[in-house]
């Protein structure tokens, strides 16, 4: 009996993934979703009121369903991309290569963008983290600063 035969009957009539971490099913399309207030929020700057138009909230909903079956879609062929090339993380080149596998190569551009523009702001944050580098200031220090900063505030609650 192998690890996984008790699994195979609460999973049989499921897809499931098989992991490190042990057996669990694969998310149905029910958990994948958007929100739709954000969804509703792109829609109303691309069709502001002052055309006259409106979106509907049940294409709305139908537009969300097509955005998780897009993003399946070139998650997939990139993670099967990702696989052939024995990687475990599913890099930018991963995407850029599947959507022109799929007949998306006008996206690419976007794609590279967006992703630039994520870096530079990695970059932005990683500064963040230095400050306690930029501070000057020993950890001891800081120990200190923080102890009273908490003893003024109890102080001020009191």
């Amino acid at each position: 009996m192998d690890k996984y035969s008790g699994y195979r009957y609460a999973y049989a009539s499921e897809p499931f993934i098989v992991s490190g971490s042990g057996v669990r099913p694969l998310p149905s399309n029910d958990d994948l979703s958007l929100p739709k207030a954000t969804v509703q929020k792109i829609v109303s700057e691309i069709l502001p009121s002052s055309t006259g138009l409106s979106f509907a909230k049940e294409a709305r909903d139908l537009l969300i369903d097509l955005c998780v079956e897009f993003i399946s879609l070139v998650s997939s062929e990139a993670n099967e991309i990702s696989e052939k090339e024995s990687k475990k993380t599913i890099a930018c080149d991963h995407i850029t290569q599947a959507l022109e596998r799929l007949g998306f190569a006008d996206y690419v551009p976007a794609v590279l963008e967006a992703a630039a523009e994520h870096k530079e702001v990695q970059k932005g944050r990683e500064k963040k983290a230095n400050k306690f580098e930029q501070s000057g200031l020993t950890l001891e220090e800081l120990e200190r600063i923080q102890r009273e900063q908490f003893a003024d505030a109890a102080a001020r609650h009191t």
